[in-house]
Formats: structure tokens, C-alpha cells, sequence
């Protein structure tokens, strides 16, 4: 079992990832670029409703995740 500090430690850098994620979200919807609309996301528009469920962009970036945390593990 893990000792408090060492989850700790790893709290921290799993925090300190998710903020650089963040500030790169927020930078990128200053900018106009955003993430793109991928052929395959859900997106529904009618008067004075929208909805948007972007499960093919959800796919793909956990299959970016997916390989990034199996190059890491080796």
C-alpha cells in the first residue's frame, strides 16, 4: 500500500496535468480555434435549442490517451 506522501506526490501531478489542460482549453476558445466538430458527433439545432454530445471526439481522445499512457508505462 502506498504511503500518504507518495499519493500525495501523485495527486499533485495529476492536478498540475489537468490545469495545464485547462489553460490550454481555455487559451484555444480564445482564440476562435476549439476543438473541431468530428463527422460522426452528435449535434442537434432547433429553435431556441441546441444540443451537442461529441462522442466520436471522446473516442478519439481516449484512444490518444490510451496510447500516450502505454508508451509511458514501458
Amino acid at each position: 500500500m502506498p504511503s500518504l506522501m507518495e499519493m500525495g506526490k501523485w495527486l499533485m501531478v495529476i492536478g498540475g496535468i489537468f490545469l495545464l489542460i485547462g489553460l490550454m482549453l481555455f487559451l484555444l476558445g480564445k482564440t476562435g480555434l476549439g476543438l473541431p466538430r468530428l463527422p460522426g458527433d452528435i449535434f442537434i439545432k432547433k429553435e431556441g435549442y441546441s444540443f451537442y454530445f461529441p462522442i466520436v471526439s471522446c473516442i478519439v481522445i481516449s484512444l490518444i490517451f490510451s496510447v500516450l499512457m502505454n508508451l509511458f508505462r514501458r
